[in-house]
């Protein structure tokens, strides 16, 4: 069938209240053409890849760098740290399961907030989302940075001088292999995303293997007696310590950024979620007591590489240890692809509803990919993964992480009240009750961040508000597409 000349009519959506601004699912999902091809993206991605995306999305710095931590603030209760920083997540992951199967675009938690709560919440959790996927991404390339030096040692006895694989806050002088594993990521991203998808599954198979090995060698040298004093630093460090392996969860919500290219979304989203949650959850506990039960808190603590160093003292041998390496060399990297994918998205999105500049949402008609919004994130988040040290990013990645995650709740009980008709594939168990744990233990785990974070992240939010006053308001697309049109003018050209 042909066409008719003119443009085709696009809803208007009133404002719910003053300057809400609020965005209908309706229309994101005919914007995106999520129920069918998703705006020039291709649909490649099935259950098992998508599962794996998430994994490849989750572990990694976390559990491989991190973990030191967060034994440091709770110590052998790091164990209930993880199942604290996990029940916050499966709450907040039923959530996204029900907005992900409801409206599933690319958009993620800020389509979310779009659909709900309006411009001005869904721009700030936009801004947010910069910390949560962007500025993770230059934290994980410094953790593998750190295991590439352990791998190397480990194989040849030669490490890369400091000076170039370590920050200025590290004692170096710029850290080239998180610059190189950020550039690799994006040029396998540009590629497309059946490629990525495959090397992420490849990925997500081998680490998941390498933990479970992890966990047969340290159990072999359990010792009851590591566990005790089981909280030694009482509920206040259990509280630190799930705040700490928060960080290690951080990108399950990457699945939903892939709406647009999942086969059948409205089904694989929300299985695919609840998938991820519980197997990660289950290896992380493993492998915390793992470590601890065979070395100790102390001897655990503080040690950037603490698997290899577990392994090394197990066995008596590098050998170990440098499988560990390699393997974080693979999951880090792993995490470095899928959370770019993610930001990729995000600002596809954001670009789309006039937000930020357009280049932002251009895919490329040959790979299907959005290249130059790939390349200027890669640019951009390769200078402070370059400069910048672990630890310095951590705490406000997770607060400004944890602080979408609450919106993402408040969003599921808006969008029932809002338009309970919405075809949804799955619904958040005891509602109303689920979401609102939810928020509390989102709030909860941000008390623990500390107040120079909370300072720091108000900070932040301010900046965003004001790139929102002065650039993204004027130009929302939401708001010319309602202006009144003349009937005989010309439809928009395709941008």
């Amino acid at each position: 069938m042909s066409s008719t000349p003119s443009a085709p009519r696009r809803p208007v959506i009133p404002s719910r209240g003053p300057g809400a601004r609020i965005k209908s699912p309706e229309l994101l999902l005919a914007e995106s053409g999520a129920d069918l091809e998703g705006h020039g993206l291709r649909r490649s991605m099935g259950l098992f890849q998508l599962v794996c995306f998430g994994v490849g999305a989750i572990v990694g710095t976390g559990i491989f760098v991190g973990l030191s931590d967060s034994v440091a603030e709770a110590g052998p209760a790091v164990v209930i740290s993880f199942v604290l920083a996990a029940i916050t997540c499966i709450f907040t992951a039923f959530s996204f399961a029900e907005l992900g199967g409801a409206i599933p675009v690319s958009g993620s938690s800020y389509s979310f907030a779009y659909a709900t709560l309006g411009e001005r919440v869904a721009f700030l959790v936009g801004w947010c989302l910069l910390l949560e996927y962007g500025v993770s991404v230059s934290a994980v390339a410094v953790g593998w940075s750190q295991y590439v030096n352990e791998l190397l040692g480990s194989l040849t006895g030669w490490t890369l001088p400091a000076a170039v694989s370590s920050g200025p806050g590290d004692g170096g002088v710029i850290n080239l292999p998180a610059i190189v594993v950020v550039m690799m990521a994006a040029t396998l991203l540009v590629r497309g995303v059946r490629e990525s998808a495959t090397a992420t599954a490849a990925m997500a198979v081998l680490k998941i293997g390498i933990l479970v090995a992890f966990c047969a060698i340290a159990f072999s040298a359990f010792q009851d007696g590591n566990l005790s004093p089981f909280a030694s630093h009482g509920m206040a460090g259990v509280t630190a310590g799930a705040s700490v392996a928060f960080f290690s969860y951080i990108g399950f919500d990457a699945i939903t950024t892939a709406g647009e290219e999942v086969k059948n979304p409205r089904r694989n989203i929300p299985i695919a979620i609840m998938i991820c949650i519980g197997l990660v959850t289950l290896l992380y506990c493993a492998v915390a007591l793992g470590a601890i039960g065979a070395l100790g808190a102390d001897a655990v603590s503080d040690q950037p590489a603490a698997l290899s160093l577990v392994v090394d003292q197990v066995t008596d041998s590098s050998v170990g240890g440098g499988i560990i390496a390699f393997g974080a060399v693979v999951a880090i990297a792993s995490v470095v692809l899928a959370v770019m994918y993610g930001q990729t998205r995000i600002l596809m999105s954001m670009s789309r509803d006039g937000l930020i500049p357009r280049v932002f949402e251009r895919v490329s008609p040959k790979t299907h990919t959005p290249v130059a919004n790939t390349w200027i994130v890669a640019v951009v988040f390769a200078v402070p993964a370059a400069f910048s040290s672990l630890d310095v990013v951590v705490n406000l990645t997770t607060i400004g992480t944890l602080a979408i995650m609450a919106v993402v709740n408040i969003a599921v009980i808006a969008l029932r009240r809002r338009n309970p008709e919405l075809r949804r594939s799955f619904r958040v168990p005891l509602y109303p009750l689920s979401p609102i744990l939810g928020v509390g233990f989102c709030l909860y785990l941000m008390y623990g961040t500390g107040w120079t974070t909370w300072v720091q992240f108000a900070v932040f939010l301010a900046v965003g508000a004001l790139v929102y006053a002065g650039y993204g308001r004027s130009r929302s697309r939401l708001v010319s597409s309602a202006e009144p049109r003349d009937p005989a003018a010309p439809g928009p050209t395709a941008g």
